[in-house]
């Protein structure tokens, strides 16, 4: 087996590897955005390994930087004639020791809940189970209102305050969405909610003392088959408003950061939202009683320590 840095040459041979994957959910995505995703050469604070057996592609992972200290890992491919051979073992040495050597100390990969056959070659790699999400959908709506009880501003003092004192960030570890790298997490840091407050949007909802915090990420364009939608022609698009967080103390709460959300995704005439809140009883009840929309499955995040 050898293990190298992926180039757009591969194209070829990771549409291979991957044309088997997924069929039932759509197939997938990575040879739709390959040439986008690879980076381009060194120093750009990611790099993607491709195994080899015997001259022919046998996996994929890919490394990211998202601060100094935190590496991201993602799109862990193993092609289907090359699995039980050790190649997911051997690619996330390299990205260890590849995201050890940019300085970081922990690194973290996301696991869709329904794709279990990842579950044990990650923890066989040292990968330790650390939270668990969903998305929410709340509609958007430029007429949404809250209750009457709560109001919602944009002080990254008081978001911060929330959110280091909520049983949402002790359940998420401190993480939350990524503004940069796409389907990834890190922690938050008091600068985040600065920079969400002026360049995205920061939502802190206060009640009786602070009582929920939600901050977006980006927009996002996403073609639609006509399969989802029929009367659309051939093909659309359709805009995503991505939030990275949405957190609360009470439905009450929850309402009003939704209707907050929903009339933010409304100005920006986005046709859908996904919000990221905490899997767990209360949360998910919460969202679905204060009206939004849900997932229909979680995701998992492991981890692995870099240290030592």
């Amino acid at each position: 087996m050898h293990i190298r840095r992926a180039t757009p040459d591969d194209y070829e041979a990771v549409v291979e590897m991957t044309s088997d994957l997924w069929a039932d959910r759509g197939g997938d995505y990575l040879p739709r955005i390959y040439h986008d995703w690879l980076e381009d050469g060194p120093g750009e604070g990611k790099k993607t390994f491709l195994a080899e057996i015997d001259g022919e592609a046998a996996g994929i992972v890919q490394a990211v930087m998202l601060s100094p200290d935190e590496a991201w890992f993602q799109s862990m491919r193993v092609s289907s004639g090359h699995r039980r051979q050790g190649v997911s073992q051997r690619l996330n040495e390299a990205i260890f020791a590849w995201a050890r050597e940019q300085g970081a100390t922990v690194g973290r990969v996301m696991i869709f809940s329904w794709n279990t056959a990842s579950f044990a070659a990650a923890r066989a790699s040292g990968l330790e189970p650390v939270t668990e999400f969903r998305f929410a959908h709340p509609r958007p709506d430029s007429d949404a209102t809250g209750p009457d009880s709560r109001t919602v501003s944009n002080d990254p003092t008081a978001a911060w305050r929330y959110w280091t004192h909520s049983d949402a960030r002790e359940h998420l570890h401190g993480l939350g969405l990524d503004p940069g790298e796409s389907w990834a997490m890190r922690e938050l840091r008091p600068d985040d909610f600065e920079r969400f407050a002026d360049e995205t949007a920061l939502f802190a909802v206060e009640g009786d003392g602070l009582s929920g915090v939600g901050y977006r990420t980006r927009t996002l364009e996403r073609a639609v088959d006509d399969t989802e939608d029929p009367s659309s022609g051939d093909r659309q698009t359709e805009t995503i408003a991505e939030y990275g967080l949405g957190a609360w103390a009470d439905v009450q709460s929850a309402r009003a950061l939704f209707a907050a959300i929903s009339r933010d995704a409304a100005a920006l005439e986005a046709d859908r939202t996904r919000v990221l809140v905490p899997e767990t009883a209360r949360f998910v009840t919460d969202a679905a009683y204060a009206g939004a929309g849900l997932a229909d499955e979680s995701d998992f995040v492991l981890a692995v320590e870099l240290t030592g």
